[in-house]
């Protein structure tokens, strides 16, 4: 059991527990001994509990997923550099048209001030407007107190 701990690169006690789950392969033997069985799969040996390919030089069916997997990785990294480029290149134009924008604020008319007279004139007569007809297209209706009051 130490043994298997050792190149599990477990402790014993986590070795055991994997034995109680069954999720390690283990045969007693008539003395009652518990011998874990390990195929290369499981094998470590460094501390750092990276596989070594040492044993099974020509055993390439464990490292064909994790190339596929490099493939993979390298295409979507390659995909979102070329989208990062062009968010960049769209932000730099972005931030020339705003440059170019802001330099023309001054140079736009300033916006006209509302006059400080009111606009509407008062409803007085003036005596020279005496007698002078005003078409009705260019009278003002009365005001809805003044058509109820009679003011």
């Amino acid at each position: 059991m130490v043994q298997a701990a050792e190149l599990l690169g477990l402790t014993e006690g986590a070795v055991r527990q994997r034995l109680k789950r069954e999720s390690l392969a283990s045969a007693k033997d008539a003395d009652g001994s518990v011998y874990v069985l390990l195929d290369r799969t499981h094998a470590r040996t460094n501390a750092d509990n990276t596989r070594t390919n040492a044993d099974d030089m020509n055993d390439n069916t464990v490292d064909q997923p994790l190339s596929h997997l490099v493939d993979v990785l390298q295409d979507q990294v390659q995909y979102l550099r070329i989208q990062l480029d062009a968010e960049r290149e769209a932000n730099r134009e972005n931030r020339r048209l705003l440059a170019a924008a802001l330099e023309r604020i001054p140079e736009l008319e300033p916006a006209r001030e509302a006059p400080a007279e009111p606009r509407e004139e008062p409803e007085t007569s003036s005596p020279e407007m005496e007698g002078v007809e005003v078409p009705l297209a260019q009278k003002k209706p009365a005001s809805w107190w003044r058509r109820l009051f009679g003011a």
